[in-house]
């Protein structure tokens, strides 16, 4: 029978560090504080972040992290009513919140499974948070820098997302002028008046 220390240090500069099993082949571990991403269902917005120190349980978090979404959200009078989850909430139930996980597979009608299947698009949404945000890596010291942190990156991601639309609809504006100005140009040239 195999002992676990309950108290590990694995960092000298930060103690609040812990080991989390990922279950993956490639990297079994992972050395950090958990971070809980709360992301909208059609447009992949991020609605809630927030740091979990001490490593928790998943299912622990959940009533946690869907209040912060529910505070966040209180301005633009949105509530969440599904919560889309994988299976480490299994068994878990906040009031209001109707709890979707695979786990129900023969239970759910099938607009529900397809609301399962769009879960798998929160993946890419936290790896650009590692990656591009910088989420991987906190310079920040403490509880609390992990906590601003998590919420620095969560917001610029949502800019980097925003500036892409805007980026996008401007691009449409100037296409639809080029249009309209030649479609103009080839009816009315410029340089002939009309008769009345």
């Amino acid at each position: 029978m195999k002992f676990k220390r309950a108290q590990k240090l694995y960092a000298l500069h930060a103690p609040e560090v812990e080991c989390m099993s990922k279950g993956k082949a490639r990297q079994p571990y992972e050395f950090g504080v958990k971070v809980g991403i709360a992301v909208s269902a059609r447009k992949g917005l991020i609605v809630g972040a927030r740091s979990f120190p001490g490593n928790p349980y998943d299912g622990d978090t959940l009533a946690e992290q869907l209040e912060q979404a529910r505070g966040l959200l209180q301005d633009v009078d949105v509530i969440p009513q599904v919560a889309i989850v994988d299976l480490g909430y299994r068994g878990r139930d906040v009031e209001g919140v109707q709890i979707l996980h695979r786990g129900k597979a023969k239970t759910l009608t099938r607009r529900q499974w397809r609301w399962i299947k769009r879960r798998q698009a929160v993946e890419p949404v936290i790896g650009h948070l590692k990656q591009d945000c910088r989420l991987n890596r906190c310079h920040l010291k403490g509880a609390q820098g992990d906590a601003l942190h998590v919420l620095g990156c969560a917001a610029g991601d949502n800019l980097r997302w925003r500036l892409r639309w805007i980026a996008c609809l401007r691009a449409w504006l100037q296409v639809v002028r080029a249009r309209s100005s030649m479609s103009s140009s080839t009816m009315w040239p410029a340089n002939m008046a009309l008769e009345v």
